[in-house]
């Protein structure tokens, strides 16, 4: 504004008319227009108060123009810091995950509750459901975290739906939650459950925990107790149903994309091979799933367990 003021200031009263503008003749004008342009020239060059205020309203629009600029270029810059904060804290994420410090990650992300960014939150999800693991965590509080954590892992879906973690995270909630609705909704969820694991491996097929993660919903359905499958098929039409070979096959595919990647999916291929009757190929399973470096307290209780198994088929030998 003051430099517009400044601009009125320095205006003189009156000048002579200004040369006519003038325009191409062809399809950008004519000589016609040409004429009309030299009669408005002239017109407003004569009047110095209407001259005055063209030039005013030019100077303002320039201003305008000048603070649009500066507000999309600060607008841009917060955006872009916005891009390397978002950045900054899942490195800073996956640094302690990788590190196996729970509580630390958990107490990281449970800062950005509120965020919109699907990447934050499906961390966050995973670091809820980790709390709800530790053998630390009260009954009442695990149940509190497990349905938190479906919570983080649903909007994580709403924001992106091309996540493939968002999608393996939801169906690990939703299996969690499910220990806690009975029977009926856990039967029911578990074609939910399949749905986005087999999204998430559609999205990502050389992601080997999805895979792994498809393994255990048949190997669970294969197993499933016989009065549980009376009571599945009483509810529904056609329950959810699998085989032992079908989770084989995903058990060896995780493998395969990502060898030694779990503990725990060197056990299941070992249990698997126990329940197919060919103990050969379990004992080699469940010896890889022995001798398998700790970091875990999970890779400490498989240890253990395959420890327990191969015993048992010396005791019978």
């Amino acid at each position: 504004m003051a430099l517009a003021l400044r601009l009125w200031r320095s205006l003189p009263l009156g000048r002579s008319a200004a040369p006519g503008l003038r325009l191409p003749t062809g399809a950008a004008g004519s000589r016609e227009q040409c004429v009309l342009w030299r009669l408005r020239g002239a017109e407003v060059m004569g009047n110095p108060g209407a001259f005055k205020r063209s030039l005013l309203f030019s100077a303002l629009s320039y201003l305008g123009f000048e603070t649009y600029q500066v507000i999309s270029q600060a607008a841009v810059v917060h955006a872009t810091a916005k891009v390397f904060r978002v950045e900054e804290i899942l490195e800073q994420a996956d640094y302690l995950y990788e590190s196996g410090e729970t509580e630390k990650l958990y107490q990281l992300l449970s800062q950005y509750k509120e965020s919109e960014d699907a990447e934050l939150l499906w961390r966050l999800a995973r670091a809820t459901r980790d709390i709800a693991q530790l053998s630390g965590t009260s009954e009442e509080e695990k149940k509190l975290l497990v349905y938190e954590a479906l919570e983080y892992a649903k909007r994580a879906l709403e924001k992106n739906e091309s996540s493939f973690a968002a999608h393996k995270w939801y169906a690990i909630c939703i299996s969690d939650v499910g220990d806690y609705e009975g029977i009926r909704a856990k039967i029911a969820n578990a074609y939910m459950i399949k749905e986005h694991f087999e999204k998430a491996i559609e999205l990502n097929p050389k992601d080997a925990t999805a895979i792994h993660l498809m393994g255990i919903w048949c190997y669970t359905f294969a197993e499933m107790p016989w009065y549980q499958r009376r009571i599945a098929k009483m509810l529904f039409a056609t329950p959810p149903s699998s085989t032992y070979e079908e989770a084989l096959g995903y058990f060896h595919r995780a493998e395969q994309v990502d060898p030694n990647f779990y503990s725990k999916n060197l056990l299941l291929l070992g249990k698997t091979y126990l329940k197919l009757h060919n103990k050969k190929l379990a004992a080699f399973w469940l010896t890889k799933a022995k001798d398998y470096p700790v970091h875990t307290e999970e890779d400490k209780q498989i240890q253990t367990e395959a420890a327990q198994l191969l015993t048992g088929f010396s005791d019978k030998n």
